[in-house]
């Protein structure tokens, strides 16, 4: 995965501040105040400048911007920094564009990296005060932390980096975030006896296909998993689990056994599912635009 919206920062006021995770957990982050930036935005022919109002936007993000579970966003990268590489580095307000004004939270894999190896996580305000994530790969933020993470850990398993932590990816309750009609995904793959294999997929897709483009956006959720269930071994050995989610939609199973998770309780996996069924859902899901 390539993070969209790495640059260095500098000439920075940083003031160090701790927020409570979960009444328990102290963490401390950097707030970056925007009183003494330079620079222009990757070449794009903006000042970041100095504004009055620059605390103020940094604020707005801050307290009013909720993922869909309600959490924060800094509530979110406290809980990401624990399993995935990710050292917070602060906020700082972007330049301005034709649509808003731009706030920006950087963070790094480790705490020794270098300015130019940071990476950024940016707001837009509104002029009606509306706040919108437009980070593309940030995305599945919007469906809270859980999802977050398995985007970074999973990439950084793609990418060969030291110290992963794949307990995470094999976590069932870390696809909580998945809701079907029977149930949290997490739960029913514990209430079945699921071992959750690799690679592991959390994406956010701004587009589906060029000649479906009206489709829209769609976050992607892939796991391959081997369930301890009875009967016969086709139902859940060697099972790929593929979830998608449309904005303002409910989560909709794209693979065979997703579309069984989501119509049966585990008990009844092995009993209703029929093989003839399984090809034909998979034959279409290989031929299907991704």
């Amino acid at each position: 995965m390539e993070y969209v919206g790495v640059r260095e920062m500098t000439a920075r006021r940083l003031l160090w501040f701790g927020i409570g995770l979960g009444g328990c957990l102290g963490f401390g982050l950097w707030l970056v105040l925007p009183g003494g930036l330079a620079g222009k935005d990757d070449g794009a022919g903006k000042d970041y400048g100095v504004r009055s109002d620059g605390d103020a936007l940094i604020d707005k993000v801050r307290s009013t911007w909720r993922a869909q579970d309600g959490e924060t966003a800094e509530q979110i990268f406290a809980k990401v920094s624990m399993v995935a590489h990710f050292v917070p580095r602060g906020w700082e307000l972007g330049p301005k564009t034709d649509t808003g004004e731009l706030v920006v939270f950087s963070w790094a894999k480790r705490g020794s990296d270098e300015g130019k190896d940071e990476y950024t996580v940016t707001w837009e305000v509104a002029p009606d005060g509306k706040v919108k994530l437009v980070a593309p790969y940030a995305k599945p933020m919007e469906l809270g932390w859980q999802a977050f993470a398995l985007s970074l850990v999973s990439d950084e398993v793609t990418n060969k980096e030291r110290g992963v932590k794949r307990r995470f990816l094999r976590d069932p309750a870390s696809f909580n975030f998945v809701t079907t009609p029977q149930g949290k995904l997490g739960d029913l793959l514990r209430r079945g006896r699921c071992y959750i294999g690799e690679p592991v997929g959390m994406r956010y897709l701004s587009k589906v296909d060029e000649q479906q483009t009206g489709k829209g956006v769609l976050w992607r959720v892939e796991l391959p998993v081997d369930c301890n269930t009875p009967g016969p071994s086709h139902v859940a050995r060697d099972g790929v689990i593929i979830f998608e989610k449309r904005e303002e939609q409910d989560w909709e199973p794209q693979s065979f056994f997703a579309t069984l998770i989501a119509a049966y309780p585990p008990d009844s996996w092995s009993e209703l599912a029929d093989p003839k069924d399984q090809q034909a859902v998979e034959g279409a899901r290989k031929t299907s635009p991704k």
